[in-house]
């Protein structure tokens, strides 16, 4: 199979990302939450009377806990197409990457409260 370069890979690349997000908004009920909160906070952020740095960390906390959670959606979904028996590895695996998402959201709580609360 030929490899696609230059601008047709990133092309390409680009299809295939939208097309994982859109899979994960259709079938994950925390994507579409996490994708509400950055409609909600978003506004929040911008007019907050914080520092540019301020507000892009805000932004980045909200956007690494939609990373973390596509991740964890992409363990879990490699898991089940392994396997739907129960094995000791498979559970440690989804629970490994649901702990990565339940820090990512502690993270961009005390970033937030830190920078709007404190």
């Amino acid at each position: 199979m030929e490899k696609n370069t230059g601008l047709k890979r990133i092309v390409y690349a680009s299809w295939y990302s939208i097309k994982g997000l859109k899979a994960a908004f259709e079938s994950e009920a925390a994507v579409r939450q996490e994708f509400l909160a950055i409609l909600v906070l978003s506004p929040i952020a911008v007019m907050s009377d914080t520092t540019v740095v301020e507000k892009l960390l805000l932004f980045i906390t909200l956007f690494l806990v939609l990373i973390v959670e596509l991740l964890n959606t992409a363990v879990e979904t490699v898991v089940d197409r392994v396997s739907f028996d129960i094995h000791e590895l498979s559970g440690k695996a989804k629970d490994i990457g649901s702990a990565a998402v339940f820090v990512s959201i502690l993270l961009a709580i005390l970033t937030w409260f830190s920078i709007l609360v404190v």
